[in-house]
C-alpha cells in the first residue's frame, strides 16, 4: 500500500537528477469555490459535482496515460493542482493514490503534493489528505496583507491564512506558501516587510510570483477599460531584486526563477517540468509531456469537465490532441524550462536529444546575451566566439538575465 511508500521529508530524499527515469503524475481537480480575477487556468465554479464519478474516471485515464506511456517507471511524484484540489473529498485522493501505486509502484520518498487554499475549513480536510498519503503542501496564500487579498479577489484573510497553516504544520514538515507581488501602487518597502513577515514563519520553500495581467481573466478586462492592475516593469523590476536578496540572506534562495527553498526543499515535482522529463497528466485540461523512442510526446485533454466525463465513459480516455515534437520544438522546451532554473541547463543534453546545435541555437543570439551579462557560461566563455565546443558548454542566467529571460529566448531559439 502507498503509506508504507510514503515519503519522509525532503531532507531524507535524494537531489533530482534530469534523468529520464524520473515519472512524475500531475492530477487536475479543476472546480474552485469562486474565479479569481487574475487566474487563467482550466477551472470552473460548480456545486454539483459527481466525486464518485471523477474517480472512476481518473482511474481509467490513468491506466490509459500509462499505456501509452509503455515504458516501466515507478513514480517519483504525484501533484495535486487545480483548481483548487483542497476542495476534493480525501477518499477520491485516497483512491488516485492507491489507483496510481498499483499501476506504476512508487519510488522510495516519493513527494506528494497538493495544493490547497488556506481557510479553516480546507486546512483541517488536509489532515484527512495527510492520511491519506499526501505528504505536501502547497498553500495559496497570495498574501499577508488584508487590502490585497481583497484585491485579488481571496476568500479568505490574512489571519485566516496564518491560522490555516498553523493547522497544516501539525500534520505536514513539508510545507510551501505562494505569495504574489508587483500589485497596484505596491511599494519596495511594502513588499520588503511582507516577505520579511513571511520569511518570518520559518518555512522550508516559498514560491513568489510576479503578478501578471493574463488574456481571458477579469483584470484583463478592467486594464482594457484603462485600470491600472499590476506594476509597470520597472518598479516590478525593483520588487525582483528585492526578492532575491532577502530571500538569499534567508537561506531559501532562487532555485527557479518564481521559486525558493532551503537545500534540498525544491520541489521535486515541478523539478521533473523545468528539466524536461517526463509527466503524465489526468483530469479537465491535464497535459502530459514525455519521451518515447527519441521523439517528444504531447497529450492534452479535454478541458471541460462535463466533456471529459463523458469522453472517458465512451473511449476509455478523454485525449483532445497528440503531438509530436520536432526536434527544434523539443530544444526550445529545453532551453525554455531549463533556463527558469539557476543552475541552469547543459548544452550536451540538449544536443544530445535534438541534434547540431547549430540547427537549433542562435550562436549570436548565445554571443549577445553572454556579453550583455545576462548569460554565465562555463566551464570556457572563449568557445563562444569560436564557435568551438559549444555543445559542451552550461549555461545559466544571471540575476540581470532572469529578468530578461522572454526576451533572452527570443535571442537563442533559431
Amino acid at each position: 500500500m502507498h503509506h508504507q511508500t510514503k515519503a519522509t521529508s525532503s531532507q531524507e530524499s535524494p537531489q533530482v537528477s534530469p534523468q529520464e527515469s524520473q515519472l512524475g503524475l500531475y492530477v487536475h481537480w479543476p472546480f474552485c469555490k469562486a474565479k479569481c480575477p487574475y487566474c487563467d487556468f482550466n477551472s470552473h465554479v460548480s456545486a454539483d459535482i459527481d466525486a464518485d464519478a471523477f474517480l472512476a474516471a481518473y482511474r481509467t485515464e490513468m491506466a490509459y496515460m500509462a499505456d501509452q506511456y509503455e515504458q516501466p517507471a515507478a513514480l517519483s511524484s504525484i501533484f495535486f493542482g487545480g483548481g483548487t484540489p483542497s476542495l476534493m473529498p480525501a477518499f477520491v485522493v485516497e483512491g488516485i493514490i492507491d489507483t496510481a501505486a498499483d499501476i506504476f509502484g512508487f519510488m522510495p520518498a516519493i513527494e506528494i503534493t497538493t495544493e490547497a487554499n488556506p481557510t479553516s475549513v480546507e486546512a483541517s480536510k488536509m489532515l484527512d489528505f495527510h492520511h491519506a498519503g499526501v505528504n505536501r503542501i502547497s498553500m495559496g496564500v497570495q498574501s499577508l496583507r488584508d487590502d490585497i487579498l481583497a484585491f485579488l479577489g481571496r476568500e479568505h484573510s490574512a489571519d485566516e491564512a496564518r491560522k490555516a497553516l498553523t493547522t497544516v504544520r501539525t500534520a505536514f514538515d513539508n510545507m510551501s506558501i505562494d505569495l504574489m507581488y508587483a500589485t497596484p501602487d505596491q511599494t519596495p518597502t511594502d513588499w520588503h516587510d511582507e516577505l520579511s513577515t513571511a520569511l518570518a514563519l520559518g518555512l522550508d520553500h516559498l514560491s513568489l510570483y510576479q503578478l501578471t495581467i493574463e488574456s481571458g481573466t477579469h483584470f484583463y478586462t478592467r486594464q482594457r477599460r484603462g485600470e491600472i492592475m499590476a506594476l509597470d516593469d520597472d518598479h516590478a523590476a525593483a520588487l525582483f531584486d528585492i526578492t532575491r536578496m532577502l530571500t538569499r540572506d534567508a537561506g531559501l534562495p532562487a532555485y527557479e526563477i518564481s521559486n525558493h527553498a532551503k537545500t534540498g526543499h525544491d520541489c521535486r515535482h515541478n523539478l521533473i517540468y523545468w528539466q524536461s522529463g517526463n509527466w503524465l497528466g489526468i483530469g479537465p485540461g491535464a497535459h502530459s509531456r514525455f519521451t518515447k523512442q527519441d521523439h517528444r510526446i504531447g497529450i492534452s485533454t479535454r478541458r471541460s469537465p462535463a466533456g471529459w466525463l463523458d469522453a472517458i465513459a465512451k473511449d476509455g480516455h478523454a485525449t483532445d490532441n497528440l503531438v509530436t515534437d520536432g526536434k527544434n520544438d523539443w530544444a526550445a522546451e529545453m532551453l525554455m524550462m531549463g533556463l527558469r532554473l539557476a543552475s541552469g541547463l547543459s548544452l550536451a543534453r540538449v544536443s544530445a536529444a535534438c541534434g547540431d546545435y547549430h540547427n537549433w541555437l542562435d550562436i549570436d543570439g548565445l554571443r549577445k546575451c553572454h556579453d550583455a551579462g545576462w548569460l554565465l557560461v562555463t566551464p570556457d566563455t572563449t568557445a563562444i566566439k569560436a564557435d568551438t565546443d559549444i555543445a559542451n558548454l552550461h549555461i545559466r542566467t544571471s540575476d540581470a538575465g532572469a529578468i530578461r529571460l522572454n526576451h533572452i529566448l527570443t535571442e537563442l531559439i533559431l
